[in-house]
C-alpha cells in the first residue's frame, strides 16, 4: 500500500429531491441571477465553454472499497491509498474553486447598503459554497506538493489562485479576488477524516474569509461537518451537519446556521436553519432552507408565528434525538426526502441552486460549472505555470476515459514526489511554497496561509517540475 498518499475527500455529495417545487408568490427576491443552460460566459461570442466531458464516468461496479478500508475503522484516513477508479477527474484544488460557482451572491452583497442585508447574502453564499457536493461521490485527486490551479472568470468578475502548500498534513490554500477590487475571498483547507465502518466523517479544518472592500467588512466562518454514508455497500449519500457561525468583524453582527443531521426518519435531511443577530445579540432575521436547494430569510416574529401555527396543525409532533457523529450508527440507508422547502409568507429568497445538466449523472454528477474546470482554453497552456492541475497527465487521462493510463500516471507522479522529498531530506532542504506563506489571519488571529501576490505577473521560472 502506498503510505504516502492521503485519502481526503471532504467534498462529496448526496442526492436530494429532483425538483425544487416551492411557492415563490409570497417571497421577495434577493437572488436575481438569470440561469441559462451550460455556461454563463457565452454573451461575448468569443469563447463558449464546454457543456460535457470528453468521456462518460468510469464504472466502479467491479471494485470494492471495503478491501482497502476494512483495517482502518476508527482511524484518521491520512495515509490510505485508493484506486484511481474511485476518483473524479478533478484535483482537490479544482474542487475548492467550486466555492466560486455562485459568485453573483458576493457581487450582490457588495451592492447592498445595509449591513444586515449584506449578512443575509453572505450567509447564502456560505451555504451555496458547499452545494456542489450534492451527489458528488467521486474522490478528487490529491494535489501534489506545489501543485497550483488558476481560475480566471472575466464574465463573473474574479480570478482565483490555489496552491498545495503542505503534503503532510495535506493543506490547500486559495485566494480569489475581484477584478474590480470589490472583494477578496480566501482560506486554507485541511479536512480531517475518520472511517467508522459504513461511513466516513469529515471534520473541516480551516477558516473561510470574505472581505467586502468597499464596505471595509470582513466575514469569517468554518464549513460544516459532513458524513459520507454507505462506503461499503449501497448508494453513497452525504449529510452535512453542525453549527456554522459567520462573523462580521467590522460590525459585530453574527449569523448562526445549524446544518441539521437527518435524524432517524430523515425529517431534517438537508435542512439549514439559523438567525442573524447584531452585536447586542438581538435577533434580526431568521434564515432557513436546504443546502441542496435554496435559502430564505424572514422576520423572526413572522417565523415564530408560523412555527407555532405549524405545531398546532401537527407539523412537528415527533422529536428525534440527533447525534452529530457517524460513529456507532444503527441504520445507514438514505432517508427519502419528505418535502421541499416550505416558504413562509413574507420571506425573501436569498439563493437557489443552479440546475445541473441533464447528463450530469453520466459525468460524475458534475455541475455545469465543474464541467469546465479542467478545460484547456485556446492559448491557455503558454500562460499557465507548469504546476497547474490542467497539465496533470493522470487527471487528463481519467477525463478522457483511459483508466489504465490514469492509474499508471498517478503512481508515477506519486513516486516522483517521494523521490523529490528524499532528495530534499538528504540535502536538509525545506520545501518552499511559491504563492502563499504561513502567517496570521488578521481578523481571527489564528494561523492561516496567506497569498503573497505575484502570481499574475506570469513569471514562473522558479516553479518546480512536479509532473
Amino acid at each position: 500500500m502506498n503510505s504516502e498518499e492521503e485519502f481526503y475527500d471532504a467534498e462529496t455529495g448526496l442526492e436530494s429531491d429532483d425538483s425544487c417545487e416551492v411557492s415563490f408568490k409570497d417571497a421577495l427576491v434577493f437572488d436575481n441571477k438569470q440561469v441559462t443552460e451550460g455556461s454563463a460566459s457565452q454573451e461575448n461570442g468569443v469563447w463558449e465553454r464546454r457543456k460535457t466531458l470528453p468521456a462518460e464516468m468510469i464504472s466502479r461496479n467491479n471494485f470494492s472499497v471495503w478491501s482497502i478500508l476494512k483495517k482502518c475503522i476508527g482511524m484518521e484516513l491520512s495515509k490510505i491509498a485508493m484506486p484511481v477508479v474511485f476518483n473524479e477527474p478533478l484535483s482537490f484544488l479544482q474542487r475548492i474553486s467550486e466555492y466560486m460557482e455562485h459568485t453573483h451572491l458576493i457581487h450582490r452583497a457588495c451592492s447592498l447598503s445595509d449591513s444586515i442585508d449584506r449578512m443575509q447574502v453572505v450567509a447564502a453564499f456560505a451555504v451555496s459554497a458547499v452545494a456542489s457536493q450534492w451527489e458528488r461521490t467521486g474522490k478528487p485527486f490529491n494535489p501534489l506538493l506545489g501543485e497550483t490551479y488558476e481560475l480566471t472568470r472575466e464574465d463573473e468578475g474574479y480570478r482565483l489562485i490555489s496552491e498545495q502548500v503542505s503534503h503532510h498534513p495535506p493543506i490547500s490554500a486559495f485566494h480569489a479576488q475581484s477584478l474590480k477590487q470589490e472583494f477578496e475571498f480566501h482560506g486554507s483547507i485541511y479536512p480531517k477524516l475518520k472511517f467508522w465502518g459504513k461511513s466516513v466523517e469529515a471534520e473541516p479544518k480551516g477558516t473561510m474569509t470574505l472581505e467586502l472592500l468597499k464596505h471595509k467588512e470582513a466575514y469569517t466562518w468554518i464549513n460544516p461537518m459532513c458524513c459520507v454514508h454507505n462506503i461499503i455497500l449501497g448508494k453513497l449519500w452525504i449529510e452535512q451537519y453542525g453549527t456554522v457561525e459567520i462573523v462580521n468583524h467590522s460590525t459585530g453582527d453574527k449569523c448562526v446556521l445549524n446544518f441539521k443531521p437527518c435524524g432517524m426518519f430523515g425529517k431534517e435531511l438537508h435542512k439549514v436553519e439559523g438567525y442573524i443577530q447584531d452585536k447586542s445579540k438581538k435577533k434580526l432575521r431568521v434564515i432557513y432552507g436546504k443546502w441542496t436547494e435554496c435559502m430564505y430569510s424572514v422576520d423572526p416574529k413572522v417565523y415564530e408565528t408560523h412555527k407555532k401555527s405549524d405545531k398546532k396543525t401537527g407539523g412537528d409532533t415527533k422529536k428525534v434525538k440527533q447525534e452529530l457523529s457517524c460513529e456507532g450508527e444503527e441504520l445507514d440507508e438514505m432517508p427519502e426526502v419528505q418535502e421541499t422547502v416550505t416558504v413562509i409568507p413574507g420571506s425573501a429568497l436569498l439563493w437557489r441552486i443552479t440546475p445541473r445538466p441533464a447528463h450530469s449523472a453520466q459525468m460524475y454528477n458534475f455541475t455545469s460549472f465543474a464541467m469546465t474546470l479542467n478545460e484547456l482554453e485556446p492559448g491557455m497552456t503558454r500562460l499557465l505555470p507548469p504546476t497547474d492541475c490542467r497539465l496533470r497527465p493522470d487527471i487528463r487521462a481519467m477525463e478522457n476515459g483511459d483508466i489504465d493510463t490514469a492509474s499508471t500516471e498517478k503512481e508515477r507522479l506519486e513516486e516522483k514526489q517521494r523521490a523529490a522529498r528524499r532528495e530534499r531530506s538528504k540535502d536538509e532542504e525545506e520545501w518552499s511554497t511559491r504563492w502563499f506563506q504561513l502567517g496570521t489571519n488578521p481578523h481571527t488571529g489564528a494561523e492561516d496561509w496567506l497569498y503573497t501576490g505575484g502570481y499574475f505577473d506570469r513569471n514562473y521560472t522558479h516553479c518546480p517540475n512536479i509532473y
